[in-house]
């Protein structure tokens, strides 16, 4: 048998046969029944943890036939810092600032997440005004977010100079974070009921000038990359995975949107204002990386599409409700009883929901971020689990990965684009 010519399937019958009672009966029997074993020369190895080429604590092993990889497994948990299990243990306002902490490359949309689910156990909704606040910090999260991964994928491929300049246009909305909010990395921007702070005129300013000028540097990094051969032959027809399998592995985000599957909670599920604004569900169907890849490329116009309605739109109006289970503002601490005593009432035991259960999703930057609330009328949850999107898109590695060869195993990682820090919740 040509050893190159060999399918997966082929080396996955002679690895059972190679395996079975029988053949080592025969072996042990007599050694005249020896024969060429075409697996002879299989190797383990460990990739990983290692930064960059793992993103961050993912170890993968894969079993070799030469240099083409007929085995992967993907194992987390090097990172695991309790994030479920902390919540049980603090109320519900305190935990909002650990979601930062997640998907660390995008706080701001990770804290509208939790924001919305707590509020959905509690009963209540943010003002419009905050709600359309919301969305905005939520698209601009989402536009670092990819240009941290359009400059990752194209380091993990060879192409280091592309990582600088992604890494500095996300500079200038760092900026922009920090004049919202006073932070720049971990925000923890979003309160029960709302928004911290209502967005500064200069914030504002600074939006409209870092918008008018995006659409040309992200033009200008395109023209390096994006007919670049070797880019091109390293990205295209890799890491393969059929549409059926990737819905029966859970896969979200940009990673199921490169299967052809037009999957957005945006427009299937509308929440905060999107069913309000005027947007497109990108996909692409080759279902390998270039796919991946181009779908965060033109998401990232659509969201820029998006930043410029809101800002258009937006009404004026509270970015806080006035409820007895949101924080009141400290002015208000101040000068008032009532307010002194809920503020006390609330830092001290906690918004108290009703007893049941929600679960709420947002489309954060790499697919379908949901939290799972059980209440039983504490002041913290009972239970709280995290439906991360890395962990499930990390789901699909083995699929892609068998079958290539060793050296797109990191292209294919940089595809599905992972953080560590929220598949190890």
């Amino acid at each position: 048998m040509d050893r190159n010519v060999r399918t997966l399937k082929e080396i996955e019958t002679i690895s059972r046969v190679r395996q079975s009672k029988l053949y080592k009966k025969l072996i042990d029997k007599d050694t005249s029944l020896i024969f060429e074993d075409p697996l002879e020369n299989d190797m383990v190895l460990n990739m990983g943890p290692q930064h960059p080429a793992t993103h961050g604590v993912l170890r993968v092993v894969l079993r070799l036939d030469g240099e083409t990889v007929i085995k992967c497994v993907p194992e987390v948990g090097y990172l695991h810092r309790g994030f479920e299990k902390l919540a049980e243990n603090i109320t519900y306002h305190e935990f909002i600032p650990h979601t930062d902490r997640l998907d660390y490359l995008s706080p701001m949309s990770n804290n509208v997440g939790i924001a919305l689910a707590i509020e959905k156990a509690l009963g209540i909704e943010a003002p419009p005004r905050a709600q359309w606040i919301r969305t905005l910090v939520a698209e601009l999260a989402r536009i670092s977010s990819h240009l941290m991964a359009m400059g990752s994928t194209c380091m993990d491929v060879g192409a280091t100079t592309l990582l600088l300049w992604t890494f500095t246009e996300r500079e200038k909305l760092y900026d922009i974070f920090e004049l919202i909010c006073g932070a720049r990395f971990t925000t923890s921007y979003t309160r029960i009921g709302g928004v911290a702070f209502d967005l500064p005129p200069e914030a504002i300013a600074k939006i409209k000038e870092w918008a008018k000028q995006f659409p040309d540097e992200l033009a200008y990094f395109e023209k390096l990359v994006h007919r670049n051969r070797i880019f091109i032959n390293r990205m295209a027809g890799i890491g393969i995975i059929e549409p059926a399998k990737a819905i029966q592995l859970g896969l979200t985000g940009p990673t199921l949107r490169g299967c052809g599957i037009p999957r957005d909670l945006r427009r299937d599920e509308p929440y905060l204002v999107y069913d309000q604004l005027d947007f497109n569900v990108i996909t692409y169907s080759d279902c390998d990386c270039w796919s991946r890849y181009m779908v965060r490329i033109d998401e990232m116009k659509e969201s820029l599409k998006m930043v410029w309605q809101i800002l258009d739109k937006i009404p004026q109006g509270e970015v806080r409700l006035k409820h007895k289970m949101v924080l009141p503002r400290k002015q208000e601490v101040y000068t008032r009883m009532e307010e002194l005593i809920n503020d006390f009432m609330l830092v001290n035991f906690g918004a108290m929901p009703e007893p049941g259960e929600t679960y709420t999703a947002i489309e954060a930057p790499k697919g379908e971020l949901g939290f799972f609330i059980v209440s039983i009328g504490e002041g913290h949850p009972w239970k709280l689990k995290i439906r991360s999107p890395s962990a499930s898109n990390l789901q699909g590695l083995p699929v892609m990965v068998e079958g290539s060869m060793i050296a797109d195993v990191v292209a294919i990682i940089g595809s599905i684009d992972p953080v560590m820090g929220e598949a190890d919740k």
